[in-house]
C-alpha cells in the first residue's frame, strides 16, 4: 500500500472513531426507558428528548448533546461535480464524482428553565464537508466545508394543530460559512424559527429565516436558489428512521429548490446505516447556484434508539 493510501485509510479511521467516541460520552447520561419514538408511554417524543423538552429529559440527558444528524457518507457519488469556482484559483482543477461527505453537529445547553417557564437556551455547532477523498492526482483535497453556528431560543409547548401535537417553537440567530478567502469566500448571516411537530412515530420540523443584507455580499442571490425555509419530515419505525427535506424558493418563474432523502438503518447499538439521496440548489455554500445530483451510503448515530 503506497504512503498516500496509508494515510487516507489512517484519517478515514481517525474520523470514525471520533464520531464514535463523541457517541459514547454524549450517550454516558442516565436513558429513559426503551421504546419507539413517538410511543409516550414507553419513552419520551423524539422531539422531547432531542430538545429536553421537560423537567425529566432535562434532569437525565447531558448539558452537552445531538443538534443535526451526525453521519459520514464514506461513498457519495455526485453525478454533476461544480469546478468552476476552484478554477477561478487553478485553472487547472478538476474534481471526481465519489468523494465522502461528513457532518459533526452538537449542542450545549446554557440556560436552562429561563424566568421559571419551560424556555432553554443553546448554542450549537454544524459542520459539513466534501472531501474528495478518491481524488488520488490531487492529493485528496476537501472540496469545501461550512460552518455553522447558532444560539436557539426554545421554548416547550402543548399545543394542538391539524391533528399533531407542538412540541416547541424556537428563535434564534445562525451564521455559516466557508472559511475561504476570495473568491472562494461564502458566508451568510440570518434569523432563524422553527417549529416542531409530532403524532406517533412522525415528526415534522418546519424551519423559517431572515437573511440580513450584506453589503460585501460573496454569494448574491442565495435566497433565490434556497429560499426562505425549508421542511424536514421523519417517519420512525421500530429502528429505522425515513427521512425527507423539502426546500423551495416559491418563484415560479425561475423556480429554484432542493429536495433530500434518507432512509437509516440498525447496525450496532448506536451506529445505524444510512442511504442519503440529494437533488437541488444550495447543498454547500460553493455550490449553492449549482444543482447538485448525489446518492450516498455509509452510517449515522441513531439519537433516535
Amino acid at each position: 500500500m503506497s504512503k498516500s493510501s496509508k494515510l487516507r485509510l489512517e484519517c478515514l479511521t481517525a474520523l470514525t472513531a471520533l464520531i464514535a467516541a463523541f457517541a459514547g460520552g454524549l450517550m454516558a447520561a442516565p436513558q429513559a426507558a426503551s421504546g419507539e419514538p413517538g410511543q409516550t408511554a414507553l419513552k419520551p417524543s423524539y422531539f422531547t428528548e432531542l430538545w429536553q423538552l421537560d423537567s425529566k429529559t432535562r434532569a437525565s440527558r447531558p448539558g452537552v448533546t445531538y443538534h443535526r444528524s451526525n453521519y459520514a457518507l464514506a461513498l457519495s457519488y455526485n453525478f454533476r461535480p461544480n469546478p468552476a469556482p476552484l478554477q477561478e484559483v487553478d485553472p487547472e482543477k478538476t474534481l471526481v464524482k465519489p468523494e465522502v461527505t461528513f457532518q459533526l453537529s452538537f449542542k450545549a445547553r446554557l440556560w436552562r428553565d429561563i424566568l421559571g417557564k419551560n424556555l432553554v437556551l443553546w448554542a450549537a455547532y454544524t459542520q459539513r464537508s466534501f472531501w474528495q477523498l478518491y481524488n488520488f492526482d490531487d492529493s485528496s483535497p476537501f472540496r469545501d466545508t461550512n460552518y455553522e453556528p447558532e444560539v436557539l431560543l426554545t421554548l416547550g409547548t402543548r399545543l394542538d394543530l391539524l391533528g399533531l401535537n407542538v412540541r416547541f417553537v424556537q428563535l434564534g440567530f445562525n451564521h455559516q460559512s466557508n472559511g475561504q478567502s476570495e473568491p472562494l469566500s461564502r458566508s451568510w448571516n440570518r434569523v432563524v424559527a422553527n417549529i416542531g411537530l409530532e403524532r406517533g412515530p412522525f415528526s415534522l420540523l418546519l424551519k423559517g429565516w431572515y437573511r440580513f443584507p450584506d453589503v460585501d455580499d460573496d454569494n448574491p442571490g442565495l435566497t433565490h436558489y434556497v429560499g426562505f425555509g425549508e421542511v424536514w419530515g421523519y417517519y420512525f419505525l421500530k429502528r429505522h428512521r425515513l427521512g425527507v427535506m423539502v426546500r423551495d424558493n416559491l418563484n415560479f418563474k425561475e423556480n429554484r429548490g432542493a429536495v433530500q432523502v434518507e432512509w437509516s438503518f440498525p447496525m450496532f447499538a448506536m451506529m445505524a446505516g444510512y442511504v442519503q439521496y440529494y437533488f437541488g440548489y444550495g447543498e454547500s455554500l460553493l455550490d449553492y447556484d449549482h444543482r447538485v445530483h448525489r446518492i450516498g451510503i455509509g452510517f449515522i448515530l441513531a439519537d433516535w434508539y
